[in-house]
Parts: structure tokens; C-alpha cells; sequence
């Protein structure tokens, strides 16, 4: 009985040993993201599954704080990059990471996607989008500001939480979108905002949190946000407060490193993430609105309060030069 338990636990140990042994011989796609896409409550972990699923290949999420940190570590690294994919960069940044030359072309056919725009860019693919905007309780406050020189207008008391531009893709994204509607004016848009900024966080989850606490009135974030509070927690008492001046759109992108030895594996899995069944995961993970047409399957609370009506744009040649001085003129500006 004993040489048969000692046969029976070499035979499992071999089978175990080539199991992992094929394991390591697949080939593997490293990819970098920002910390909640990679979480366990992002859409990381069902991207992978359904990709590795179809591709006889493993990959892997490595996630970091805010897709800034994500661009940050890239241009560090350089061409000796272990990442194959960059994910959650956005168009806010593109254009600076285009400029690195770390980039390859994607070589996808992307006409059927649907966005805020037509997508003509052959390095980065995107894949969710939402508008930046303030996020308010109904009930908490019946008549929110419907445009930026009306919340200017209301008593100091009245607050609002922000994100950092330097560390945070939605406060850069604030930014923007103050500096898409009113160009020349927006240093003085950001003086009438200061008595009202409650503070300025160094990411999003701090400033939401802010505001969830009761701390502020409103909150920068997305025209999505109101969806995951509806879907998540049956509560349908946030909205986004639309301003006359129009919105900004954030387009989430990826991008395939020209330093990578898996080029047609990182193409596959940006054709997977913008696929039907990849774009299936990204409404309730990832909280934006997807880039194909999901119909009945995009949860109704997305629809319940229509897009925004005006759709601002910005030149990324402009951003890529502006934006540093921008940042700087805006900061002195609520000092």
C-alpha cells in the first residue's frame, strides 16, 4: 500500500511538473494599466480569462496608480520595457506618448467603432469613453449649476472636490475641458472656481469619497458615474450636471510597445478589447460607455440620462504643447 501511494504522488508530481512546464512555454503578453482596471473588480481579470481562453497564451496585468504613472513608467523604461500593451492611456495623453517613439502602429481596421468622434489613429485604440462632469445627489441638491460661470455665481459655501492635473487623468482632464470651452478666459473660469474647490485630491478616489461623505456639493468626474451608483447599489439619485459650454470627452486608449517580441499576440488582444465580448465586460467594470453598439446589453441606467448635447474638442498638437503652462496658469490662478 505504501509503494502504491508513493507511485500514485510521483505520477500526480509529473503530471504537475509538465502541466506547469507547458505553462511557462505558452506565450506570455505583459500589460500595463492603471491599479482598478487591473483590480478584481475591473474588467482585468474577465479580459483575461475570455482572451486566454481563445489565445493558448497567459497574460498578465500590471497595474499602477493612475495612467500618468502608467506613461510615466513607460518613458523610464524605455525600449527595455518588459510591457508588451499599454492600457487606459487617454487622449489627454496620447499625444505625449506618442512623442516617445515607444509605439507601434496597431494595424486594426477600427471604422465600426462608435465614439464621440470619428477614430482615425493608427497607434492607439481606444476602448471606452466617457465626458467629463460634475457628479451630483438630486435630492442633496434639486438645482444643480448649468454651466460654470453659474457655479462661479453661487455663495462660497458651495463646494466642489477636483483632481489634481499633474497626478490625475481626470483633473488634467478638467483641465482640458475648462480650457476647450473658454480658451484665453480660463485662468479667470479658475479664479471664480477657487472660493468653491474644497481641495484638490491627488486622484480620483479621494475626491469621490469627498463627496460621498457629504464633504462637497459636487465632484469632477464623469457622465457615467451617475450609471454605477444605479447598477451597482440601486441607487438612482446621482446625475451629472450638464453645462451649456458643452463637455469634453475622455477616450480611454491602448497601445502596443515597439520594443515587444509578441507584436501579433498584443494585436490580437486589442482586436479581443474592442470586441463584442471584450466590450461586453467594460460598462459595469470599468464604468464608461463602450466603443461598439453592446444594444439591450448595455445596462438601461447608461441611457437614463442622455449624453451631453454640445461635445467639445481639443487639438492634440495644442494639448502636447500646452498643457505644462496650462497646468501652471491654472494652479496660480486658485492660489
Amino acid at each position: 500500500m505504501l509503494d502504491l501511494t508513493r507511485t500514485t504522488l510521483a505520477v500526480a508530481f509529473t503530471l504537475a511538473g509538465g502541466a506547469y512546464a507547458v505553462a511557462q512555454d505558452l506565450p506570455r503578453l505583459t500589460v500595463y494599466t492603471y491599479d482598478s482596471f487591473a483590480s478584481e473588480w475591473g474588467p482585468g481579470p474577465a479580459l483575461k480569462a475570455g482572451f486566454e481562453a481563445q489565445c493558448t497564451c497567459t497574460i498578465d496585468f500590471l497595474g499602477t496608480d493612475d495612467a500618468i504613472a502608467v506613461l510615466r513608467r513607460v518613458q523610464l523604461e524605455g525600449a527595455a520595457t518588459e510591457a508588451d500593451v499599454v492600457v487606459g492611456l487617454d487622449t489627454a495623453i496620447a499625444g505625449e506618448a506618442r512623442a516617445t517613439g515607444l509605439f507601434a502602429e496597431h494595424g486594426l481596421d477600427l471604422s465600426g467603432l462608435v465614439l464621440p468622434s470619428e477614430w482615425t489613429d493608427a497607434q492607439f485604440v481606444p476602448f471606452d469613453y466617457g465626458y467629463f462632469a460634475y457628479v451630483y445627489n438630486t435630492e442633496a441638491l434639486p438645482e444643480p449649476p448649468t454651466s460654470f460661470e453659474e457655479l462661479i455665481a453661487l455663495p462660497d459655501d458651495f463646494k466642489i472636490v477636483v483632481q489634481d492635473p499633474r497626478s490625475s487623468t481626470p483633473g488634467l482632464g478638467h483641465l482640458l475641458w475648462i480650457e476647450a470651452a473658454y480658451g484665453e478666459r480660463a485662468p479667470e473660469i479658475w479664479a471664480g472656481l477657487a472660493p468653491h474647490i474644497l481641495t484638490m485630491t491627488r486622484g480620483w478616489s479621494e475626491a469621490y469619497n469627498l463627496f460621498l461623505s457629504g464633504e462637497a456639493d459636487m465632484v469632477l468626474s464623469y457622465t457615467t458615474s451617475p450609471a454605477y451608483h444605479a447598477v451597482a447599489e440601486d441607487d438612482d439619485r446621482f446625475a451629472y450636471a450638464e453645462f451649456s459650454e458643452g463637455h469634453l470627452p475622455q477616450v480611454e486608449v491602448a497601445g502596443i510597445l515597439a520594443s515587444s517580441d509578441q507584436q501579433d499576440l498584443a494585436r490580437d488582444f486589442l482586436a479581443y478589447l474592442t470586441s463584442p465580448e471584450g466590450q461586453a465586460e467594460i460598462p459595469t467594470t470599468n464604468w464608461m460607455y463602450p466603443v461598439v453598439d453592446l444594444g439591450d446589453a448595455l445596462p438601461e441606467a447608461f441611457t437614463a440620462q442622455a449624453q451631453p448635447e454640445t461635445i467639445l474638442a481639443l487639438d492634440e498638437d495644442a494639448v502636447t504643447a500646452n498643457s505644462r503652462l496650462w497646468i501652471e496658469q491654472a494652479l496660480a490662478a486658485i492660489r
